[in-house]
């Protein structure tokens, strides 16, 4: 019998029980992996140090997938399969319940413009020094540079599909958001006790610097908590307009690999007849769901208990697929990344700091 993964159509058509007996085990050990590194990330020596609890499931799921996993592998692949794809995919859409419209006014003009030039700045800057300067692929580039310009590893996630990724350059690119995330959950405030009598900051401008270059949102919340709570709240404010522009971000690319020459998506293929007609541009569906819910939300017609709920499943589903992805992402294929993805968060990790301290001042 098979082993690929199962995809929803497949199991609407028929078989459904043969189905859920195949996903099953897989969808199990996800979700145990996701309930042990929620119940963790809950703790508050993990939250004190940015730590969420995708970040702890793909740690975790590498722990066993490079150690019992195999003992299981045959019966859970279907499930680990589905897991690390469709419901990653369903896990993005129903993160727009995070975010409303209003979030961009509260945060102005200037606000905006700071995040996306620091999105933009950051991936750009990620492509030039990952493929020229450094030989990196295009795939570990472009997963590294979303991480650390967007969302962390919500951003990486998302972008895979897009970059046809496979798990282990996933691994690779969420691995330096965590080391410099972290690194930067204690530097900024650092940075601010120093910088602030000179440069004037406030604990307001000081939160939208955090929020406009930190990673992850857990990093962000430690980072902007570490100061004051009015500096955490415009963080989080701040960061949350940032990730509502991973969807417009995800379609630009799509489209831009789909023109890039000697592109998969750009190649030009002979039909019947000898014509030549183009592929069919990859539309990343998933980002649009991303934007029709944050619309939803902010209509404000969900109900707060229905809108809590929606969070809670959003946060198990996408811990499940980063336990999916840790489950089969290899050691030795991490290792095979060499140092050079790490050198380029790095490079990226100063311009975030200090770029977007500019940028902050600028603007």
């Amino acid at each position: 019998m098979s082993l690929a993964p199962l995809s929803l159509p497949q199991l609407r058509n028929g078989h459904w029980l043969d189905g859920a007996k195949r996903l099953a085990p897989g969808l199990l050990l996800c979700a145990a992996i996701a309930w042990l590194a929620s119940t963790l990330a809950a703790l508050p020596w993990f939250g004190s140090h940015g730590l969420s609890a995708l970040t702890l499931a793909i740690v975790i799921g590498m722990l066993v997938g490079n150690t019992v996993y195999g003992w299981v592998q045959a019966p859970a692949a279907a499930g680990v399969g589905l897991s690390k794809q469709q419901l990653l995919r369903l896990g993005i859409i129903l993160y727009g319940l995070r975010l409303t419209f209003q979030d961009i006014a509260a945060v102005g003009a200037s606000g905006v413009l700071i995040d996306a030039l620091m999105l933009g700045s950051t991936f750009v800057l990620a492509q030039w020094l990952g493929q020229r300067w450094l030989g990196l692929d295009a795939r570990t580039s472009m997963l590294v540079g979303a991480g650390s310009a967007i969302c962390g590893a919500a951003a990486v996630l998302a972008t895979a599909p897009v970059a046809k990724a496979r798990a282990d350059d996933v691994a690779v690119a969420i691995a330096t958001v965590v080391v410099f995330g972290t690194v930067g959950t204690f530097l900024y405030p650092v940075l601010y006790q120093w910088l602030a009598p000179s440069l004037q900051m406030s604990e307001s401008g000081y939160g939208l610097w955090v929020g406009s270059t930190v990673h992850e949102v857990a990093q962000v919340v430690a980072a902007g908590g570490a100061i004051s709570s009015s500096a955490a709240d415009t963080a989080v404010v701040a960061k949350m307009v940032r990730v509502m522009m991973l969807a417009p971000f995800l379609i630009a690319l799509s489209l831009w690999l789909a023109r890039r020459p000697g592109s998969a998506a750009a190649v030009r293929q002979p039909a019947a007849g000898g014509a030549v007609q183009a592929r069919q541009i990859t539309i990343p569906w998933f980002a649009l769901g991303f934007v029709a819910v944050a619309g939803i939300h902010s209509l404000g017609v969900i109900p707060a208990q229905a809108l809590a709920i929606g969070v809670q499943w959003d946060n198990a589903l996408l811990t499940m697929a980063m336990a999916g992805l840790g489950l089969t992402t290899h050691v030795r294929a991490v290792r095979a990344a060499g140092i050079k993805p790490l050198l380029l968060a790095l490079v990226l990790f100063v311009w975030l700091v200090l770029g977007g301290l500019a940028v902050n001042t600028w603007l």
